[in-house]
């Protein structure tokens, strides 16, 4: 069973930052790509962020290129999501999530439904 415990969100004003981080256990770690997903209230969960396992090659929703950056300790099996200039329309709870399947790079056309969920998510609301 996949844990993955979410921390760092918080209330943020338009243009500030935050950093969120993602703990797992119970996988081993290094083989298996992750990712960042949020969901909005009333909206369907997408993806923001996705870092393959092998050579730490991201992916990212269009919205978010430029401002956030995804990255990963393998020695501490944590995956990080540093969200810079935010806005109003990032306010949603952040998911971290590891890849169904090992050893599986990530590519383009991935969808959430690749993933399997662990955590209770982070809130992160941003004010105008």
């Amino acid at each position: 069973q996949v844990q993955l415990a979410e921390s760092g969100g918080g209330l943020v004003q338009a243009g500030g930052s935050l950093r969120l981080s993602c703990a797992a256990s119970g996988l081993p770690f290094s083989e298996y790509s992750m990712g960042w997903f949020r969901q909005a209230p009333g909206k369907e969960r997408t993806i923001v962020a996705l870092i393959s396992y092998r050579d730490g090659s991201t992916l990212y929703t269009d919205s978010v290129k430029g401002r956030f950056t995804i990255s990963r300790d393998n020695s501490k099996k944590t995956v990080y999501l540093q969200m810079n200039n935010l806005k109003p329309e990032d306010t949603a709870v952040y998911y971290c999530a590891r890849d169904r399947y090992r050893l599986r790079a990530v590519v383009r056309g991935t969808r959430p439904t690749d993933f399997e969920f662990g955590g209770q998510g982070a809130q992160v609301t941003v004010s105008s």
